[in-house]
């Protein structure tokens, strides 16, 4: 069995090393998904013995398969968006602790103690339908904050903006955090001039507006919320563990968690720093289902860990998923 608390202590390359083959180990022998995806690849643990050779598993799988390394019942299930029709991705859940303490950490990590905030959120499309894990990670973020305003916002824009711009003339630390085509929407009725705010994007028009590139979207917000950045938030159903960026769509890690840049031609080859390619994401807090993911999401990444998003592949551009009719 891992000890989880090792996860959280990571702080050098070569103890993350080390976590993530063994987390390797532990999945490959416990999740039944995950050991007929390796075994199709002729991946074993007496051939993996570092970490490029870890296979990482499609994401696709969490919407066909139940993608578990416990016997333990899940605590909850989490489910992604997706339009009427559209099979979802399903996240079993089985220790919700373990989730809690990796975005409260990873929080802690970029930003401090939640304590220190008043967090305000407006996730219309997240709080209209079930199993949201963003919308438990914001709830449990609002809770820890213990600040009386805190909380979420649905359509009360106008509300939203009393609250915003009172907190931020008496010099509260706020945090904005926002779904791209609701915070859109407060600047085109409203033009604020803040100076003691966050306001964070966690990505996605979902249907509701044209898809803007993060230039474009980033410059609108940043006029019409008087602010010199706009920090970003990139988490899936499927992973426990979030990046952030502070500016620019940089994005950074917390320790137990890392991206690779694979080739798009060849998913079982890794790129250079600094060219494009499909993004996969090891994250250690995922120990309990499957903590090495292929993403769908085109980025590059540059010598320091940080990473930039690109945008996503259409199904034409994914090579090697013949795997997925196992």
């Amino acid at each position: 069995m891992i000890d989880t608390t090792q996860i959280f202590n990571i702080s050098t390359e070569k103890e993350f090393e080390s976590m993530a083959i063994d987390v390797f180990r532990f999945q490959l022998r416990n999740n039944s998904v995950y050991k007929e995806f390796c075994h199709y690849l002729d991946k074993t643990e007496s051939n993996v013995k570092e970490l490029k050779q870890i296979p990482f598993l499609p994401i696709d799988f969490f919407k066909s398969k139940k993608v578990v390394a416990t016997k333990d019942q899940e605590q909850i299930v989490f489910s992604s968006s997706g339009t009427t029709g559209q099979v979802t991705s399903k996240h079993y859940v089985t220790q919700l602790k373990l989730y809690g303490q990796s975005f409260t950490k990873g929080f802690d990590h970029f930003y401090g103690d939640v304590s220190q905030y008043c967090i305000l959120a407006l996730l219309p499309s997240y709080l209209e339908r079930s199993g949201s894990s963003l919308i438990y990670m914001v709830n449990d973020l609002i809770e820890k904050s213990n600040h009386a305003d805190s909380g979420f916002y649905l359509k009360e824009i106008d509300a939203l903006v009393e609250t915003l711009t009172r907190l931020d003339n008496q010099g509260v630390k706020t945090l904005l955090i926002g779904v791209s085509f609701a915070l859109l929407d407060v600047v085109e009725e409203h033009t604020l001039q803040l100076n003691n705010t966050l306001v964070m994007e966690t990505g996605g028009m979902k249907g509701r507006r044209k898809e803007l590139i993060r230039e474009e979207l980033h410059d609108i917000l940043k006029k019409g919320f008087g602010v010199s950045e706009i920090h970003s938030e990139y988490g899936m159903t499927e992973l426990l563990s979030q990046a952030y960026s502070k500016g620019n769509g940089i994005f950074n890690t917390p320790p137990w968690m890392k991206v690779l840049i694979r080739d798009t031609e060849d998913p079982l080859s890794y790129l250079p720093d600094g060219k494009t390619g499909g993004i996969n994401v090891i994250d250690l807090a995922n120990i309990n289902s499957c903590s090495f993911i292929a993403t769908q999401d085109l980025g590059k990444k540059s010598k320091d860990r940080s990473f930039e998003i690109l945008g996503r592949f259409d199904h034409s551009d994914i090579r090697g998923c013949n795997l997925m009719v196992m």
